[in-house]
C-alpha cells in the first residue's frame, strides 16, 4: 500500500486518519482502538489483520484494499447514510468519541448486529430469499464488481452454494473466469476451493485449465489454510505445496517415548474422534493461534508514551453464539496453555490431520473432546493443574443458549460435546444432562468463588494478628518466580496465582501471597513517567531479542535475556514492595517470573554435552512466547499506574 494512498485514508468506524488494521471479511481499514473492540467481537464477526505488521497473502490484501476503495463501508453503514437516521439521531462514531461505550456499541451495533445493513423485504420463505441471493451471487462472480458480491454475502448469499441447473459452486465460476479477488472474497466466507462440481472438478482444476495457473496455486493454499498456519506458528515455515508436500509436522524438543498414560489417552482419544469433531478442535485451535499472534502483533504496534487505556483486552477467545456452551468454554480454556502446552497439542493436531489425510482412519469410539484438552495440558507439566473448573462460566454459560437463534440450537447435535458416552441416550436427555451438569458446575463455582472470599477475609485477620512473627519469615524475593503463575480472568488483569508443589519457594520460608495481606497501607504507586521509562527500555531489549530469533543468532539468546531481566528488576523495584493491590501484584508476578522462565528457556539454546541438540524452532517460539508476556506485564503496568495517577 502505497504512503500516498494510506495518508488520505480513514477509519471505517470513527474516521481517525491512517487506520494501520483490516477487517479481512468486512473489506475495512480500521484505526487501533476500534480495532481493540473488532477483536473482543471474535473472528466470526470480524477478522483482522495489521496492514503491514502481518503477513498477507498478496492476493488477499488487494481485495481489502479493492473492496474499502470501492466503498464497501456502506454496505455495513447503509442506513446511516439515509437523511432520515440523521434526524431520528443515529450517526456513526466520530474521533472525538470516548471508546467506551461510544466507538464501542457503534461498532457492536454495526458489525455484531447488523443493525444498519439494508434489509430485504420481509418474505414468508427465508429459504428462498437465500436461495435467489445465492444464484445473484453465483452470476456476479464472473465480473470484477467485488463489493456487489460483499453486499450479496452481508444479505445472507451462501458461498458453497451449489447451484442446481448450473451443476457448480460461484467458486467454480471465478475460478474458471480467472476472478482473483472474487475468489478470495468467496474463500474468506468459507468458499471450498476442493469442492466437486457435477463433472467431479474443482475449482483448482478449472483454474489450471483456463491457464490461471497463479489462481491455482493459490487456492491450493486456501485449501491448506488451517494446517499451514498451525505449522508456521510453531517453526516459521509453510509447506512448498508444488512440490507435493502438504504438511510440515514440527517435533518436540524434549519428545520422548515414556509418555505418561494419561498422555497416551489423549493421543489415542484425539485420534478417534470423527473427522467432523476432529475439524471442530482444529478450528478452535486455529481460532487461539489467530489471537495469540494477533495479540503479539498488538502488543509490539502500540506507542508506550501515547497511552489508550481503554483499549479492549482479548485475554481468550471471544464467545462465538452458533458454538454450544461447552464448545465456547473449551475454546476459552486454550487460552491457559502455555507456549509448550499449547506446542504439543498443536503438532498432535497436524500429525494426525496428516494421518487422516491420507486416509488411516481409526474406527471412531464416541469421546470428548475436553478430556483430550486437559490431557495434554498436563502431558508435559510436573504440577497439577486445576482444569476440571470452567474458567468463564459467567462468559459461556447454558444460559446464554436461550438466546441463540433456533436454527443454531437444531445444530448442536453436531457440536463437540455431542457425544458423551458409549451407551444409546436420545438427544433430548442428552441435552437435559448437559443443562443439569452446567447448571451443577455454575453453582459449584459460585460456592467456590464465595469460599475463596471468606478464606481470604479469615486469613486477614490470622495475619494481622501474627504480623510481627510473619514479618520475620519473609522471603528475601519480592515477588514470587512461579512458572505459569498467571490467569487472565474477565477484565484481562493477572488473577491470584495458585499454590504450586512444583518447588519453586524456597524451604522454610513463607508464602508471598499469605504475606500480602499484612499490608495496612498502599505505598504511593511510581510515577507513570518513571514506569514508561522503564517499558520502553524493556521493550527496546526484547526488539533486540526478537532480531536475534529472526536472524536465527541463538548465541545471542543468554546476553538479551541477561539484559532484559536487569530492565524487570530495575522496573520492579520502582513498585512498593508489598503493593496492596491485586493487579499490581499479579502484573509484577507475571513480569518477574516470565523474565525468570524467559533466561531459563534461552539457556536451553546452548547444546548440551552428551545429549542431543535443541530443536531451535521449539526453543525459539517459547522464547518468543516468554517475551510476549513480559512486554504484556508491562504494558499492563503502565495502564495501571496511569488510571492510579489520574484519579
Amino acid at each position: 500500500m502505497s504512503k500516498r494512498l494510506r495518508n488520505t485514508e480513514l477509519c471505517a468506524d470513527c474516521s481517525v486518519p491512517e487506520p494501520r488494521w483490516a477487517s479481512v471479511n468486512r473489506g475495512v481499514l480500521i484505526c487501533d482502538e476500534c480495532c481493540s473492540v473488532h477483536r473482543s467481537l471474535g473472528r466470526h464477526s470480524s477478522q483482522v489483520r495489521h496492514l503491514t505488521h502481518t503477513p498477507w497473502p498478496p492476493t488477499q490484501l488487494q481485495m481489502v484494499q479493492t473492496l474499502y476503495s470501492n466503498g464497501a463501508n456502506s454496505i455495513w453503514e447503509h442506513s446511516l447514510l439515509d437523511p432520515a437516521s440523521v434526524m431520528s439521531g443515529k450517526r456513526k462514531a466520530n474521533p472525538q468519541d470516548k471508546l467506551h461505550p461510544n466507538k464501542s456499541e457503534f461498532i457492536r451495533a454495526k458489525y455484531q448486529m447488523l443493525a444498519f445493513v439494508h434489509r430485504m423485504p420481509c418474505r414468508e420463505d427465508d429459504s428462498s430469499t437465500a436461495k435467489d441471493l445465492s444464484k445473484q451471487l453465483h452470476s456476479s462472480v464472473r465480473t470484477g464488481n467485488l463489493e456487489t458480491c460483499l453486499r450479496l454475502l452481508s444479505l445472507g448469499a451462501q458461498a458453497n452454494f451449489f447451484h442446481p441447473e448450473k451443476g457448480n459452486t460461484p467458486l467454480h465460476v471465478a475460478a474458471k473466469a480467472g476472478q482473483v479477488s472474487q475468489a478470495e472474497l468467496l474463500t474468506v466466507y468459507g468458499a471450498d476451493p476442493g469442492a466437486p462440481d457435477s463433472n467431479g472438478k474443482t475449482p483448482i482444476d478449472y483454474a489450471r485449465e483456463a491457464g490461471h495457473h497463479e489462481l491455482a496455486d493459490r487456492l491450493v493454499e486456501v485449501q491448506y489454510e488451517l494446517t499451514d498456519r498451525l505449522a508456521f506458528y510453531l517453526c516459521g515455515r509453510k509447506p512448498d505445496h508444488k512440490s507435493g508436500q502438504h504438511f510440515i509436522v514440527p517435533q518436540m524438543a524434549d519428545s520422548s517415548l515414556d509418555l505418561s498414560e494419561l498422555a497416551k489417552a489423549a493421543k489415542k482419544k484425539l485420534q478417534s474422534l470423527s473427522n467432523h469433531l476432529f475439524e471442530e478442535l482444529a478450528m478452535d485451535v486455529y481460532d487461539e493461534v489467530d489471537r495469540r499472534e494477533t495479540d503479539a502483533v498488538w502488543l509490539a504496534t502500540q506507542n508506550h508514551s501515547t497511552l489508550v487505556t481503554e483499549t479492549t483486552v482479548v485475554p481468550f477467545l471471544p464467545v462465538n453464539p452458533e458454538y454450544s456452551s461447552t464448545r465456547n468454554q473449551g475454546r476459552q480454556k486454550l487460552a491457559r496453555f502455555n507456549a509448550h502446552e499449547f506446542a504439543t497439542l498443536v503438532i498432535d493436531i497436524l500429525s494426525d490431520a496428516k494421518r487422516r489425510q491420507q486416509g488411516n482412519l481409526i474406527s471412531s469410539p464416541k469421546d470428548n473432546v475436553e478430556f483430550i484438552l486437559k490431557s495434554v495440558a498436563v502431558r508435559h507439566c510436573s504440577d497439577s493443574q486445576d482444569n476440571d473448573q470452567p474458567d468463564y462460566d459467567s462468559v459461556a454459560s447454558d444460559e446464554d443458549t436461550d438466546q441463540e437463534l433456533p436454527s443454531s440450537k437444531g445444530d448442536r447435535t453436531k457440536s463437540l460435546d455431542s457425544d458423551l458416552s458409549d451407551s444409546p441416550i436420545t438427544m433430548q436427555e442428552y441435552l437435559e444432562v448437559k443443562n443439569a451438569l452446567s447448571a451443577s458446575e455454575a453453582k459449584i463455582q459460585h460456592l467456590m468463588k464465595a469460599n475463596n472470599n471468606l478464606s481470604d477475609e479469615l486469613r486477614l485477620m490470622q495475619k494481622k494478628a501474627s504480623k510481627l512473627e510473619k514479618q520475620s519469615s519473609m522471603p528475601e524475593s519480592d515477588y514470587d518466580n512461579t512458572f505459569n503463575d498467571s490467569e487472565m480472568d474477565e477484565s484481562g488483569l493477572c488473577r491470584r496465582a495458585r499454590l504450586r508443589s512444583s518447588g519453586w519457594m524456597a524451604e522454610g520460608s513463607s508464602i508471598p501471597e499469605l504475606a500480602d495481606a499484612e499490608i495496612e497501607a498502599d505505598p504511593t504507586l511510581p510515577s507513570t513517567e518513571d514506569v514508561i521509562r522503564k517499558t520502553e527500555q524493556i521493550t527496546k531489549n526484547i526488539q533486540e531479542l526478537l532480531r536475534a530469533a529472526q536472524e536465527n543468532k541463538h548465541d545471542s539468546f543468554i546476553p538479551c535475556s541477561e539484559r532484559i531481566h536487569v530492565a524487570v528488576t530495575e522496573m520492579a523495584a520502582l513498585f512498593p514492595k508489598k503493593p496492596r493491590s491485586e493487579t499490581v501484584r499479579g502484573s509484577l508476578r507475571l513480569l518477574t517470573s516470565s523474565a525468570f522462565r524467559l533466561q531459563s528457556e534461552c539457556r536451553k539454546a546452548l547444546p548440551s554435552e552428551g545429549c542431543p541438540g535443541p530443536d531451535m524452532q521449539l526453543v525459539t517460539q517459547q522464547v518468543i512466547q516468554c517475551a510476549y508476556d513480559i512486554a504484556k506485564a508491562a504494558k499492563q503496568l503502565v495502564t495501571i499506574t496511569t488510571k492510579e495517577n489520574t484519579n
